[in-house]
């Protein structure tokens, strides 16, 4: 029998999920109280669950006491409102510790991102997964990208992990994504983590992964809510007119340097009045003509807004 906290969080997982930044001070240390309030901005556009200290939240860069300090925070801030689900990483043993202190911190499920650097076989990752699910009671969600590519065959493996609830793809190859829901007859529900995932929402709908996490939720949540509102309806034309006036722009500024797929987000929340502080690096802040260009980007989605109803 499915225990009821990873069955409501199973039932969380099929809309729009959100990825807050962690704010930081200038100088450089965790801003809980910028986190608190940028969650109750997060919260008001209605996601089905937040996703806190993952990638878009600098997982990474976070130590071990400001992760459980962050967790913490979120799961205060929302009270129960949604999920909150923690982000955990790193070598095997740092990954479950990170697990143990994000449920106790009252994290309600967590994303195991891909180990850092080092890449092994099948086996290896099968075997990393299986220690970090046995290091906690919540529902984890498997995250394929960069050192954690999954055969078909190590896929099927973890879903018969009780606790092992979902597998959300960065990785974007849909003839190994099809291949591993032949694996695992569909048990396992898939989830669209590419980067701007807007982008390949219509893609991952086909083999049947309509929840996707936006990193645009963070600081165009009109432009994010417009178009996830389009997409439930099968509204092609506004799909298309938000794809074309902000989705694409931003993926193609994003690709230009690595990191920006988190430094965007913080110059976007910036730029609006939002301010969460700078990255850390290995980061970097956007250069001045890439900044310009993203306001640019923001001005004319919000634009596109008033050229289309929205629900």
């Amino acid at each position: 029998m499915v225990p009821p906290a990873i069955s409501r969080l199973t039932g969380s997982l099929s809309g729009l999920l959100a990825f807050p930044v962690t704010p930081f001070t200038e100088s450089g240390d965790v801003n809980l109280p910028r986190l608190r309030t940028h969650l109750s901005d997060v919260l008001t556009a209605k996601p089905s669950a937040i996703f806190i200290a993952c990638g878009t939240g600098e997982l990474a860069s976070l130590t071990a006491t400001e992760h459980q300090a962050v967790v913490g925070a979120a799961v205060e801030q929302v009270a129960g409102a949604v999920p909150v689900l923690a982000g955990v990483g790193g070598g095997t043993r740092t990954a479950a510790e990170f697990a143990r202190a994000a449920q106790a911190a009252g994290a309600d499920g967590l994303l195991a991102l891909p180990p850092y650097l080092q890449v092994g076989p099948p086996a290896g990752l099968v075997e990393h997964y299986r220690q970090v699910a046995a290091a906690t009671d919540l529902g984890v969600i498997l995250y394929q990208r960069g050192t954690a590519i999954f055969s078909p065959a190590a896929v099927a493996e973890l879903a018969e992990v009780d606790n092992i609830v979902a597998l959300k793809d960065g990785h974007g190859d849909m003839e190994l994504l099809q291949l591993i829901n032949t694996a695992t007859a569909g048990r396992l529900p898939l989830l669209n983590g590419m980067p701007t995932a807007e982008v390949f929402a219509r893609a991952y709908a086909g083999l049947g992964a309509r929840a996707y996490s936006s990193a645009a939720l963070a600081f165009v949540p009109e432009v994010a809510v417009a178009f996830f509102q389009a997409f439930e309806s099968g509204d092609e034309a506004t799909q298309e007119l938000l794809l074309r006036e902000f989705y694409a722009p931003l993926a193609d500024l994003r690709t230009s340097t690595p990191g920006y797929a988190v430094s965007l987000v913080k110059a976007g929340l910036d730029l609006r009045g939002r301010s969460a502080g700078p990255v850390r690096s290995p980061l970097a802040e956007l250069t001045p003509e890439h900044r310009e260009q993203l306001s640019r980007i923001i001005d004319r989605g919000l634009a596109a807004l008033n050229a289309t109803p929205v629900a």
